[in-house]
Order: C-alpha cells, then structure tokens, then sequence
C-alpha cells in the first residue's frame, strides 16, 4: 500500500536540478495527518507544481534556443512546468471530492518530457491503495 500524499510533499522531475514541494488548496477540506490531501487533480503549474529551478530537457523551447545559441552544449534554463494531464494512476478505491487520492507511487507527465514523481509524501501515518 502507498501512503496518501498531502501538502508540504517533496517531488522531483527527472530534467529538474532541484526537488519542490507540493502545493494543495484547502478546496476539499480533507486533512490527512494536518495538512491538505492531495488528489490526481493537483497538477496545476506553479499553482500546485512549482519550478524545478533549472530545466535540462532538449524538448523545452527555451533550452532547446539556449542550447543552440551555445553550440550544441547543453544550456539548463529556468524551470517552468508545463502539466496539462492530471497525476497517473493515484488510489482508484479512495475518493476525495470525486477525485482519485493521490498516493506517492503516481507519476505526472511535464509536456517537456519530465516525469515528476513524489519523494516525500508528506505524512506517513496514513495509507492508500
């Protein structure tokens, strides 16, 4: 069983240099261990996904320019998440307001080909499956 995840979880994108933290809004009004609970649909850039400081994916633009503008040497840039698709798989038994919970073996996909994975859930007293 994974453990639910909550706001205040660590994650990390694989093209990102840095781990951040989750972000969940109080919109559910479902606590777990304190914080807010976390669903497959908090996957909002920089409103629940914050930046990964720098970005290393050929596919961003930006680095793709930057790259190119240095002769093909890798140049990471700024972060800035692209999510369009919400948290895959998350606790299809465990609903919060009609959304699957997210657990901490869900991935999510940034359009620029990062996959951000959970590392820390948040809490550990409470499990999902």
């Amino acid at each position: 069983m994974g453990q639910q995840v909550c706001m205040g979880a660590m994650m990390q994108c694989s093209f990102g240099v840095a781990p951040g933290p989750l972000v969940v809004l109080p919109t559910n009004r479902v606590l777990v261990g304190g914080p807010p609970a976390a669903t497959i649909m908090d996957h909002a850039p920089l409103v629940n996904i914050p930046p990964f400081v720098m970005c290393t994916s050929p596919s961003n633009p930006t680095v793709a320019a930057a790259t190119a503008a240095a002769m093909g040497v890798l140049v990471p840039m700024p972060c800035i998440p692209v999510t369009s698709a919400p948290w895959v798989v998350g606790a299809p038994t465990v609903f919060i307001g009609n959304m699957p919970a997210l657990n901490n073996s869900s991935k999510l996909m940034c359009n620029w080909g990062g996959v951000i994975q959970i590392t820390t859930p948040g809490q550990f007293t409470t499990e999902v499956p």
